[in-house]
């Protein structure tokens, strides 16, 4: 049943950040483009989810080394009071990623940011290394992502008068497609590939810019 609630849902590598946290890893811990997990993802070898818990688990970091790292990202320095302010004028804000908690609840906790999470749990191995599982009990789990955004985006739209999509990459395409294009937030691949297919979508470049946008239509 839908009530007068809007939604937002929100990828978070690249979106509320300004980097990706995986590809900070890459460049840290190279690895030889054939060996590389992202290309075998690109090259439809392995799953989204398969290519970042490879990449992660390759990670050897010192004491504190990933969690410098993950400030490193650039979360936007706007967002708490962003999401107050959505909040305030009646959106709901759900992220949906399939990165990874142990960076995302920890960036998100400093901002002093709580909103419900859909990701994929991890924790620090012996090694250094970023151990990153499926999310098994999450109700939107999925097997090539972790998480299906599609699946938290129709949600939405059963339970919210309006729902609001922003994202940046190949796991947000189907979303972004499932909401109006006014509601429609995007950059970076997602907004090449929206323009390639002749989708109309509304750009940005900082993720608080988006709250300012919705809380005034």
């Amino acid at each position: 049943m839908r009530n007068a609630m809007n939604i937002l849902v929100s990828d978070f590598d690249g979106t509320l950040t300004e980097h990706d946290f995986f590809e900070l890893v890459r460049r840290r811990w190279p690895l030889p483009p054939e060996q590389d997990p992202w290309n075998q993802y690109w090259a439809g070898e392995i799953t989204h989810f398969e290519a970042l818990a490879r990449i992660f688990a390759g990670i050897r970091s010192r004491p504190g080394e990933l969690e410098a790292m993950a400030e490193a990202t650039g979360l936007d320095p706007n967002v708490g009071k962003a999401v107050q302010n959505l909040k305030d004028g009646g959106w709901e804000v759900v992220i949906a990623s399939a990165g990874c908690g142990w960076y995302i609840e920890r960036l998100l906790k400093n901002a002093g940011v709580a909103v419900k999470v859909h990701t994929n749990p991890g924790s620090i191995g012996s090694q250094g290394e970023l151990l990153m599982t499926l999310p098994y009990k999450d109700k939107f789990f999925s097997d090539t992502t972790g998480v299906n955004k599609l699946a938290v985006v129709q949600d939405a739209m059963e339970r919210a008068e309006r729902v609001a999509f922003v994202g940046d990459g190949r796991p947000d395409l189907e979303p972004a497609l499932l909401v109006p294009p006014q509601l429609r937030f995007a950059h970076g691949w997602l907004a090449q590939e929206l323009e390639a297919r002749g989708e109309s979508f509304q750009p940005f470049q900082h993720w608080s810019e988006i709250a300012e946008i919705l809380t005034r239509c």
